[in-house]
């Protein structure tokens, strides 16, 4: 297994039998995609690739797991065996589906997968062609999945775990969408009471690549306060971006945490649990 989640765009041609996954979202991703992509990379969409059935977002947020047999038969129309060499990318830095697909194979077992660093802007940056042209891929066997192997958390599982001062509950989003100042996204504003802020942001540098893993490390161990990784639960709006900080624990070698999929978009809908709309209900750091 390549230890770093992390993959440099300019080691990229160092890896010329990698699989590439444009995962980037949006109303336009399909058509950017076909304009211009890196070349062999498959487009990947968010809703219909890597969220299960999204009718019911009170009882699972707007993007829920899809089940581990249905993602199993994308990897094998996508070609991915189980010792495949994955590589992902996005347009924001890995902080939206690149990271979501890289937890969701690391979830079913897969070992060789990445995040490209500072996704296709860097990756253009550095020089490396582009394309137009339509990618395409052999089926691969059967891809073994059985089960989620990384642990998520349920909303009861989040309501006990913001209560227990062993655990903690960590919401990536933005601190104005944390603070309850904007949110143009989900119906109601605020955030769990009990939940401490540390947007994803905090896990780049300020050219949008990804700290180095010791620099992570230093700041998760703060956050974290001397509990063990596994008393972390991590979420964001709805399951997708909390993997950025999944990863960045990963880069930091701190796994084991885990992911509430409903996230925000699930608890906001479920009027009889408590929110906290504003700064003052904030538990310090």
């Amino acid at each position: 297994m390549d230890s770093d989640p992390i993959l440099a765009p300019e080691q990229l041609a160092a890896h010329p039998d990698a699989l590439l996954f444009d995962v980037r979202t949006g109303e336009q991703a399909a058509s950017a995609y076909a304009g211009d992509h890196l070349p062999g990379a498959v487009f990947v969409d968010l809703d219909r690739d890597l969220s299960g059935p999204q009718g019911q977002p009170a009882g699972g947020g707007r993007h829920p797991l899809p089940s581990p047999a249905t993602f199993a038969e994308r990897l094998c129309a996508w070609g991915v065996t189980p010792d495949a060499h994955v590589v992902i990318y996005d347009e924001q830095g890995g902080a939206n589906a690149a990271a979501r697909m890289w937890w969701m194979l690391r979830a079913l077992g897969h070992q060789r997968v990445q995040v490209l660093d500072g996704g296709l802007q860097a990756a253009r940056a550095a020089g490396l062609a582009t394309t137009g042209a339509a990618s395409s891929r052999t089926p691969a066997p059967p891809y073994p999945a059985q089960q989620w192997l990384w642990p998520v958390a349920d909303i009861e599982q989040v309501d006990e775990a913001r209560q227990d001062e062993k655990r903690l509950l960590l919401d990536v989003r933005s601190a104005v969408r944390y603070r309850g100042e904007q949110e143009a996204i989900d119906p109601v504003a605020g955030h769990i009471p009990g939940a401490v802020n540390l947007p994803l942001t905090d896990n780049l540098t300020t050219d949008g690549r990804f700290k180095s893993g010791l620099a992570l490390r230093a700041q998760y161990q703060r956050l974290l306060r001397g509990r063990p990784v596994e008393a972390l639960v991590v979420h964001c709006g709805s399951g997708v971006t909390a993997c950025h900080s999944l990863l960045a624990l990963e880069r930091a070698g701190l796994g084991g945490a885990s992911l509430y999929v409903g996230s925000w978009s699930e608890w906001c809908r479920n009027p009889e649990r408590p929110r906290a709309p504003s700064v003052s209900a904030v538990r310090a750091l």
